[in-house]
């Protein structure tokens, strides 16, 4: 079982570029950083933590496309992926050459982790409705993999539409850089994941082993191989013994939470999370 890490990196917290160098130095597998476009004020939403009040770093998150394109340039190893990106808030067009260009400068190194977004408001600015927001996530994976994998690419949907195209770059990876979903389980979740995804990234592991059988039978319904798929529990605090309960339980890639921090906080628990892991 491969181990990552994970940060909310904001304009407060330490680098994601510096924080990349020194996962990198340590071992760890990857590095993950979350997307908001932007927090509308209005608070109609309650905060996904159960917190009373959203969290500052959820309002000051960096573009993670970006941030992520400068840590492959100081970095040759550790994988760097979004954890999650909200796809439906983009142009799915100019997404996919993002996603494939990043994918070229990080020499294949990229893993799109995907969701399907929590904030109505946030959703709302970007004319999507909450009730179709898993649909218009498929049909964004789903226009994004045609621009990816042919020369002439075209779609026609509810939400995503054009003509035939030409996109270059392709993703180094292919057929694609690999795609996690991220979310609670369930039969709608599932098979998304087996028609577009190569994995779940679910939050924390709460009932991930009991549910990892029907991800399994969605994968098999649709004629792919079940032993591939990638489970990544996001956001896992390194307690004594769950590090090898999830790989007992058939987790590909634990990736541990850091707080959102500036680097002299951040350190002290990367040291942290590595004596942790070389104890096992």
């Amino acid at each position: 079982m491969n181990v990552g890490l994970t940060i909310f990196a904001t304009d407060r917290s330490m680098s994601p570029l510096a924080l990349a160098e020194e996962a990198e130095a340590r071992g760890f597998h990857s590095l993950y950083i979350p997307e908001h476009t932007h927090i509308p004020t209005s608070r109609e939403t309650p905060p996904p933590t159960g917190d009373e009040q959203l969290r500052e770093e959820y309002k000051r998150t960096l573009d993670p496309f970006v941030a992520l394109a400068a840590a492959a340039a100081r970095t040759s190893r550790i994988r760097l992926g979004t954890g999650i990106a909200l796809v439906a808030q983009h142009d799915p067009i100019a997404l996919a050459k993002t996603i494939a260009t990043l994918d070229q400068v990080c020499d294949g190194r990229f893993v799109l982790g995907i969701g399907y977004g929590w904030n109505r408001e946030e959703m709302a600015s970007h004319g999507i409705a909450y009730a179709q927001r898993r649909a218009q996530v498929r049909e964004t994976m789903l226009a994004i993999e045609e621009l990816w994998s042919k020369e002439v690419a075209e779609f026609h949907g509810e939400f995503v539409d054009f003509e035939p195209s030409w996109q270059w770059p392709k993703p180094r990876q292919q057929p694609r850089p690999r795609v996690l979903v991220g979310g609670a389980p369930g039969p709608k979740l599932f098979a998304h994941i087996a028609e577009f995804a190569d994995g779940w990234m679910p939050i924390g592991g709460a009932g991930l082993k009991a549910a990892l059988p029907a991800l399994r039978g969605a994968f098999e319904e649709r004629g792919r191989d079940a032993s591939g798929i990638h489970v990544v529990p996001m956001g896992v605090l390194p307690e004594p013994g769950k590090l090898d309960y999830y790989a007992e339980a058939g987790v590909t890639e634990c990736v541990l939470r850091l707080p959102s921090a500036p680097r002299d906080e951040v350190l002290p628990v990367l040291d942290e999370f590595t004596r942790a892991i070389e104890a096992r």
